[in-house]
């Protein structure tokens, strides 16, 4: 994950193998292989990573969902 997040740093959404999906308003997903970071973007160029967790089910657990949108609100406010 660190390898893909330093890609992403250096890259940006160009990132190799590395996916990107919107969750809800301001909460994005960043997926690398089983491996999952909620996070939300503040400005323009700063990424604040929410949440990571290991994805095992087809769906976002709701429970991983909601830690990250209290720690967006959290740092939306």
């Amino acid at each position: 994950m660190f390898e893909a997040l330093d890609q992403i740093e250096r890259y940006g959404l160009e990132a190799v193998r590395v996916q990107f999906r919107q969750i809800e308003s301001k909460l994005w997903e960043v997926k690398v292989g089983a491996h999952r970071v909620l996070y939300v973007m503040i400005e323009r160029q700063e990424m604040v990573l929410l949440h990571a967790y290991k994805k095992q089910g087809q769906k976002l657990p709701i429970k991983e969902r909601d830690i990250a949108i209290k720690r967006m609100k959290e740092m939306l406010s």
